[in-house]
């Protein structure tokens, strides 16, 4: 009885692998700026980000050496976010958030490679695909910070805008992926207008690509529902 049930607990965090990645996406988004202005809110935007380095490299763990992979670049990310609060080293802050674009990027394939490989919509597959778009965000908005590092004044801002800091390239990639384009943060440099362009692109194509992919297999699957 105790096997059967752990066996149906191991399959449920299998199943569920994506959804906890998206809650923690989530929390990142929606509770650091609710709180802003409370003492440690620094540290709970790093909590979150913890969680999300956790819950990815989880969520990629059906194969042992992609676990592996996923946890070597995940570590470095992990380390330089909670030392940058005991010491003011800015190269160890710009290491670990070239680490992170590269988890952010491997964890985007990974994830990627699952929905474009299963025959079937599923409540995973939805939540896998809801994860990689907001994975792309997150992963150009520490590319924004990276940019920023080497060449500083690659972003002018607006009088009364958010400190510039993770949530401040957050904001702006997310605006950026959905060409909402507000106006109030805007690219100086070239290599930050095209690194906006790039991302704004890749959204785009993104939605169009997933939405005819999904289609495509819900047609499929009508189809042979109807065959038989």
């Amino acid at each position: 009885m105790v096997k059967q049930s752990s066996s149906v607990l191991t399959q449920a965090f299998i199943k569920d692998r994506f959804l906890f990645l998206l809650i923690s996406i989530l929390c990142l988004l929606i509770f650091t700026p609710v709180f802003e202005g409370f003492v440690g809110i620094r540290i709970l935007m790093n909590a979150f980000i913890t969680a999300i380095l956790i819950s990815g490299t989880y969520a990629a763990s059906k194969k042992i050496y992609i676990t592996i992979t996923a946890a070597s670049l995940a570590l470095p990310m992990l380390v330089s976010i909670w030392i940058s609060h005991f010491v003011d080293m800015p190269f160890l802050v710009l290491v670990g958030d070239c680490f992170g674009i590269a988890f952010l990027a491997f964890l985007v394939v990974v994830i990627l490679s699952f929905v474009f490989s299963e025959h079937e919509v599923t409540i995973n597959v939805i939540y896998a695909s809801i994860v990689v778009y907001l994975l792309i965000a997150i992963m150009w908005a520490f590319a924004y910070s990276v940019l920023e590092s080497i060449h500083p004044g690659s972003f002018a801002t607006g009088e009364g805008q958010i400190e510039v800091g993770r949530r401040f390239y957050i904001y702006y990639s997310f605006v950026t992926i959905t060409t909402l384009g507000y106006g109030d943060i805007t690219p100086i440099t070239d290599l930050a207008n095209t690194f906006s362009f790039l991302e704004a692109v890749i959204g785009q194509l993104y939605i169009a690509i997933l939405i005819a992919r999904l289609v495509g297999i819900h047609i499929a699957q009508s189809m042979i529902k109807k065959a038989e």
